[in-house]
Parts: C-alpha cells; structure tokens; sequence
C-alpha cells in the first residue's frame, strides 16, 4: 500500500477497539412489514468504551487504489462476532461524511439517536458539514417520524439541509443508503440508529465506483421527489448501463445496482426480485442466505411463493442450501414455514440469538440484522429488504449483485462464523418456540 495512504487509514482507525485496516485484505482469499430493530424505548447507560475517534475531512485522492466495492460491518458489542479485516460502519460514515465536498443525500427508515454513542459524532459531522456549505438533503420515513422526531427536527433547522418524509398508500421508505458528492455510495441493513452501530449485527457495502454510485443518487432523487421534493429537470438521469464491470480483488468482476418496489427506478429495471430468482435458480452447488426475516405468508396469510419456491428448486437439483436468521423468526407465523422447510434434503435452516448485553436489556437490539447472499461461492446480493413480500412489491429498498469471486469469497467466510458460531442453532421441526423479549 502507498505509505501515504497507510498514514491516512492509521490517523482514521487510531482507537484500540475500531481499529480497522481498510486495505484489499476485505476480497483477499484467507482462511413493516416485519419489526425491525426500532421501537420508541431509550436507554441511556452506555459502553463506556465505544465511542469512536473523532476524524477530519480527508483528501478524496487519498482514497485512490481502494476497493470498488467494500464491505463494512456492525458486530454487536460483547460478541465473538467481530471481524478485523472488516472496517466498522461507524468509522466508515465518519471517513464518508467527513470528506463530502458538495454534497450528502440520505433516504433513511428513521433516525435515533441516544448520546453519546457511535452514531453521535456521525450527527456532529452531518452539522459540521452543512456548515461547511455542503448541501444535505435527507428523506426519512413518515411513520417512524412520530416515533423519532428529534434529530430529524434538529436537521431540518440547519442552513444547507432539506429535509422530506416519505408517505405512501402502500409500502414504507425501509431503504438505508446515502450518496456522497454524486460519486461514492453506503447502503446495507444498518439504520440511521446507534443500536445499528453497536448493538446489532448488520452488514454494508461502501461504493467508490461512481457509476455504480450514480443509480443510488438516481433512487434518491426518486424517493425525493415522491416526497414532495424538487429536482433539477437535468438532475435525474435515466439508469446507467448495466452491470457496470470493475476490478475487485485483482479480477475482473460484474455488479448491478438493484432497486424495490418496480417503480422505485422509475422504469421497473434493475428490480430485485427477479434478479435474486434468477440466481438462485442459477446455483449449482450453494445458496447461502442471511436475513433478520424469511416469511412467505402476507399479512393476510395468503402464500407468497416466489423466493420459497426457487430454494425449494435448488434443493431438488442437490443444490445446498442454508438459511440463518435472527431468533425473533421465533414468532408465531413466522417459525412454522421455517420447521417444514429444516427437514427438505439440502436445507439447513438455523436461529442466531444474541445475548443481552450487560449493560441491561435494549429494545429491538441485540439482534442479525444483516441482510444477503452467497450463490455458488462466485456470486452475492447485498441490500436493506428482509425477505417478505412487501419489501419487493410495496416498501422502497436498494441492493446490488456483486458477480466477484474474491468478494464473495470472503462474505462466504463471514456467513460461515455466524453459521458455525455458539450463537446459532438450528431449527428443531418439532419444538415448540417462544417468541424474544424484543420491546419490553
């Protein structure tokens, strides 16, 4: 690595505990409607240890020779969950927010925050960087406003931030992303919430490639203008050409950047259902899915096939394939599905739970949140949408397929610690669950 950026990522990652080596070693080859992790409780103890470092605005050439594609992550603190060649969410907003010279927009569920924590100096460096003069825009859900309205009402004060909430007939604005300057791109399943960047296990994606980074600014202008918002008549672009190619980890690898409901895009291309049938009805050796949720009822209990029915295809053809979700699929409608689907030859299915941390319950907390999948070790999907119908036809979601070998690689590694991990179990067909403590 250049000796000047070795100084870079050293001034970043200064503390002990987020130290993180934001280097290739990422792709290297090595060894709602369902809850989401939200909810109206606060709670104030805090780690006393989990603030992070403070950092400057740095040099956007300073970044040159990084990834296209890198994944970043949350490990709930108090686990075994951690990884060191993974930077931390928390750093990685902090480094993205810190360098934004023209502009920041952001599409989030909601905003929470209870200082001090990870999150807080994030808050610090979005204020600082409308200061600064960089335009901030961010659209957040209608529903959880009421919920969450103090930083939202706290930004939409600000000189140089707009401020929108998203309402909908149907569906909800469940997407966690942001764009920086048109160019660089976050999304992945944590929420603008400081359980999200200490609590809970999620995982990311930090784009650098802008064309890639160009579709999520177009879904935001999108979602911003569905809320209310307005845009240049030259600001929205039509889709780029897709899947965009790139070097990833020393090879040659295709992504697509993704989008739900259909009109999300404006066009209905670049949807993720179809997309993530075709490949799983693609895999010839492994599909390998982690999500928060897995429901193939609707809130009406009717049956949603879709995704069901492409693993059920993939066992048949001796495809393997394996499921590892959050414990709070404990619940009542939801664990049935998962008990008939544990004894199919080819499917695995296990429960992940969290232990509570010592500081004392924290609601909709201390949960996997991370939302992706692996197909044949050479291919991955990445995104914010849990696996129910809503999510795909109704509520507005973002991902992206990454076609890497090395990539997928490692997020393979990744689903391998929490499959083999003391903290998953697996189904028991016969058992009879109780749902978490997830509120209360």
């Amino acid at each position: 690595m250049n000796p000047i950026l070795l100084l870079v990522v050293a001034v970043l990652h200064s503390t002990p505990h987020a130290s993180r080596a934001i280097t290739w070693a990422s792709f290297a080859a090595p060894s709602v409607v369902a809850t989401e992790p939200s909810g109206p409780a606060r709670v104030s103890a805090r780690d006393a240890g989990s603030s992070p470092t403070n950092v400057a605005a740095i040099d956007r050439a300073a970044i040159e020779g990084q990834p296209a594609i890198e994944l970043v992550e949350t490990a709930p603190i108090e686990t075994t969950l951690d990884h060191a060649d993974i930077p931390n969410a928390a750093d990685v907003w902090l480094e993205m927010i810190g360098g934004a010279q023209r502009s920041i927009d952001l599409a989030e569920f909601y905003v929470c925050d209870e200082a001090p924590s990870k999150l807080t100096p994030v808050v610090d460096a979005l204020v600082a960087a409308a200061a600064r003069g960089v335009k901030v825009r961010f659209v957040i859900e209608e529903k959880f406003y009421a919920t969450y309205p103090e930083l939202p009402d706290r930004f939409a004060k600000l000189a140089n931030v707009e401020l929108r909430r998203y309402k909908a007939d149907k569906g909800i604005l469940h997407a966690k992303y942001f764009v920086v300057d048109g160019r660089e791109a976050y999304l992945g399943s944590q929420n603008f919430d400081y359980r999200s960047l200490e609590h809970i296990l999620e995982l990311g994606v930090r784009v650098r490639e802008p064309r890639i980074a160009a579709e999520y600014e177009r879904a935001f202008l999108l979602t911003w203008r569905a809320a209310g918002g307005v845009i240049a008549e030259d600001e929205l672009r039509p889709r780029g050409a897709f899947p965009v190619t790139i070097e990833l980890g020393g090879a040659s690898a295709q992504v697509d950047a993704l989008s739900s409901p259909p009109e999300a895009s404006g066009t209905g291309e670049g949807w993720e259902l179809p997309r993530l049938v075709a490949l799983i009805d693609d895999a010839k050796a492994s599909v390998r899915v982690q999500l928060l949720t897995y429901k193939m009822t609707t809130r009406d209990k009717s049956y949603w096939p879709e995704l069901e029915n492409a693993l059920r295809r993939a066992a048949v053809r001796g495809v393997k394939v394996q499921l590892l979700l959050a414990d709070w699929c404990k619940r009542r409608g939801t664990i049935e599905p998962l008990q008939a689907l544990e004894p199919l030859e080819n499917v695995e299915v296990k429960l992940v739970t969290i232990p509570q941390w010592s500081g004392g319950f924290i609601p909709f907390a201390r949960v996997v949140h991370a939302k992706y999948m692996v197909v044949d070790g050479a291919k991955a999907w990445l995104g914010t949408s849990n696996w129910e119908r809503d999510y795909f036809y109704e509520s507005r979601n973002v991902g992206l397929i990454v076609a890497s070998g090395p990539f997928a690689a490692r997020l393979e590694r990744f689903f391998a610690d929490g499959w083999g991990s003391s903290y998953a179990t697996a189904v028991d067909p016969c058992a009879k669950y109780e749902a978490p403590r997830i509120d209360k």
